[in-house]
């Protein structure tokens, strides 16, 4: 498809595909405001400043988008979503992931499930390249993510068996 456009001189930047990270981003931000709301106000501050600094990267993003339709460089269209046709799959399983992670996060708790989804979606990506490296870093991202969101700034994410145990211990 992309070789069609290039071939007519008409190549556009796919804006609606590059506008699904950030309404997403918006939407977790919302979410993340609401669920800190009873959290100490530390974790607010830091809820708040993350946040904000997120939501204007978002309009900026946004106002440079409407440009570039406005000036006919781009169009609100989603193609880059299916082109190449090689990057579908892994796509796809990159979403079933996320929604898998959503779900079973209430169970499994933050720290397992955040192992997990960074341990999967990063081996989906690498094609099984660098077993070791990658779980590695998502056992080192997900018990940074622990000691950050949940014992540093006491944020009310889901506990499991992990974090059961750590409260046991410590």
């Amino acid at each position: 498809m992309t070789d069609d456009k290039e071939a007519e001189g008409s190549v556009h930047t796919s804006v609606g595909s590059q506008l699904i990270i950030p309404i997403a981003a918006i939407l977790f931000t919302i979410y993340y405001f609401y669920t800190i709301i009873d959290a100490p106000w530390t974790a607010q501050v830091a809820a708040f400043i993350v946040g904000s600094i997120l939501i204007i990267l978002v309009v900026l993003f946004g106002l440079k988008s409407v440009k570039i339709i406005r000036t006919g460089q781009g169009a609100l269209d989603f193609d880059d979503l299916i082109t190449p046709r090689s990057f579908v799959p892994k796509r796809l399983g990159l979403l079933s992931l996320t929604i898998v992670y959503i779900f079973i996060v209430p169970s499994l708790g933050f720290t397992i499930t955040t192992f997990l989804f960074l341990a999967m979606a990063t081996l989906l990506l690498s094609e099984g390249k660098n077993m070791s490296l990658i779980l590695s870093l998502s056992a080192g991202l997900s018990l940074g993510g622990y000691l950050l969101f949940i014992v540093a700034f006491k944020t009310r994410f889901p506990a499991g068996p992990f974090e059961t145990l750590m409260k046991v211990l410590f």
